[in-house]
């Protein structure tokens, strides 16, 4: 069970791990909290009459387009888009917005799912949310919450019988060390880098990811239908943007894998792992 903020998130960060585990015969599922209903159109393509004025539905037929293509089972939460708040002071969020619903609240509604799925491993963000979104944030917090509450018979009762998860791992997709790899071979070929000015400007915290990785999951086979789904939501992804920047090939070449944190465990494993399983006997 992957646990995304928006719909498109989940394409990319982690998707193709997705891809392969779906592939292999895994049930696979993306819970989506919000609906994505204050986000910007960020493909200009996509800025033209009659997307704006209807992009929750627009949002939500990307999301199935995307969860076609990687294979996987998609459900909403329910909660609506905090939006990104911007200026200095930054403005309050929307009284409505997911970000300040009460975390007993938004726990119980992901216990629900948790427990109806049964999923052996669940995947979220880490405690800065990846990028500093209320919504991604607050990810992070109901996702823990939901790992230890769904196992405990006594919270929630009624959202259904009590289910252990065994792990739960934040995904790791922003690392410093990768980038620098892309940009590095591309300006060996003589070709320009979109990542000079990121990699200018990344910040200590970011630096410090890679040592917090755990686990590395093989799955070049799989970063074409990664691609794919993030393409799928058209409202949100510039097919000509940074994304696509470094050549499919050469990704598989340089750094075939994507990157996880083991945060919480019930099983015994040995890290590093390769593995989301890695240790759940009969889940591999």
């Amino acid at each position: 069970m992957a646990v995304h903020a928006h719909p498109d998130d989940e394409s990319s960060k982690g998707a193709a791990t997705m891809a392969r585990y779906a592939a292999e015969g895994h049930e696979v599922l993306v819970v989506t909290l919000t609906g994505g209903e204050r986000g910007d159109i960020l493909n200009p393509a996509m800025d033209i009459p009659g997307v704006r004025e209807r992009l929750p539905e627009v949002r939500r037929e990307e999301m199935a387009a995307a969860a076609a293509v990687l294979g996987v089972q998609q459900t909403w939460l329910g909660f609506v888009d905090s939006g990104l708040p911007e200026g200095d002071p930054l403005p309050p969020l929307p009284e409505d917005c997911f970000a300040l619903v009460p975390l007993e609240v938004s726990t119980e509604a992901l216990v629900r799912v948790v427990r109806e799925f049964r999923p052996h491993v669940m995947t979220t963000y880490d405690e800065k949310g990846g990028y500093p979104h209320p919504d991604h944030i607050r990810c992070h917090e109901v996702s823990v919450a939901a790992y230890e509450a769904a196992a405990d018979p006594e919270q929630f009762p009624d959202a259904g019988p009590a289910w252990e998860v065994s792990k739960l791992y934040y995904s790791h997709g922003f690392i410093r060390q990768r980038m620098q790899l892309f940009h590095d071979e591309l300006l060996a070929r003589g070709e320009e880098s979109p990542f000079a000015e990121w990699l200018e400007q990344w910040s200590k915290d970011r630096d410090e990811i890679m040592g917090r990785v755990t686990t590395q999951v093989e799955c070049a086979d799989f970063f074409d239908a990664r691609d794919d789904a993030l393409r799928a939501h058209r409202t949100q992804i510039d097919p000509n943007g940074r994304f696509f920047a470094v050549p499919t090939e050469l990704q598989r070449k340089l750094w075939p894998t994507e990157e996880y944190e083991l945060a919480r465990t019930r099983v015994r494993t040995s890290l590093p792992e390769n593995d989301l399983f890695a240790g759940i006997e009969g889940a591999s």
